[in-house]
Parts: structure tokens; C-alpha cells; sequence
């Protein structure tokens, strides 16, 4: 499980929106840091057989953290920093171009 060093978040802290949810960061959050801070490990599904997915190595390398940050998928939640007002939702596949 993952728990930040120091617990706690303070007060008037920034928010992204996940799922509907309102996720309360520290500043110089990574995107996937807040999210696993907050409770939340799986970010994506699986493309072969839907199962969970979550970060893993927390550098870009392994492509785990992928989600969809204001529209735009296939973005590396490890790779992004946590921005107050971010919308973010689960990788669930590639989505169909008109």
C-alpha cells in the first residue's frame, strides 16, 4: 500500500477531479503520487483482458499510469504534474476518431 512519509494533506489544498471525485494534493504532486496518496491504484485497464492496472515504476518507463487528463488520453499520470482543476479519468482503451 502506499502512505506519504508525512501524513496528511493541508488545508486549502489544490483538488483534481478523478472519476467525479474530488482529490485533495500537495503541491509538486506527480498526477499518479496524488492518486495513490488518495487510496486510488488502479488508473487503467488492460487492453487483453481488462484487468486492473496501476503504477508501477513511477518514471515513464513502464507505461502503467496511462489516464485521460482533460480529454486527452494516453497520458503518463507518473510523468504529469498534479494541477488544481484537472479533470482525470480511467484509461479504459482507445477511443474511435470520426
Amino acid at each position: 500500500m502506499f502512505r506519504r512519509i508525512e501524513p496528511g494533506t493541508p488545508e486549502q489544498s489544490p483538488t483534481v477531479s478523478f472519476e467525479g471525485r474530488q482529490i485533495a494534493f500537495r503541491p509538486g504532486d506527480s498526477l499518479a503520487a496524488a492518486l495513490l496518496a488518495a487510496g486510488i491504484s488502479a488508473l487503467r485497464q488492460s487492453p487483453v483482458d481488462a484487468s486492473p492496472r496501476a503504477p508501477y515504476c513511477m518514471m515513464g518507463v513502464c507505461f502503467e499510469c496511462l489516464v485521460e487528463i482533460d480529454g486527452r488520453q494516453n497520458q503518463q499520470a507518473c510523468l504529469t504534474p498534479a494541477q488544481d482543476g484537472m479533470v482525470v479519468h480511467r484509461q479504459t482503451g482507445a477511443r474511435q476518431l470520426p
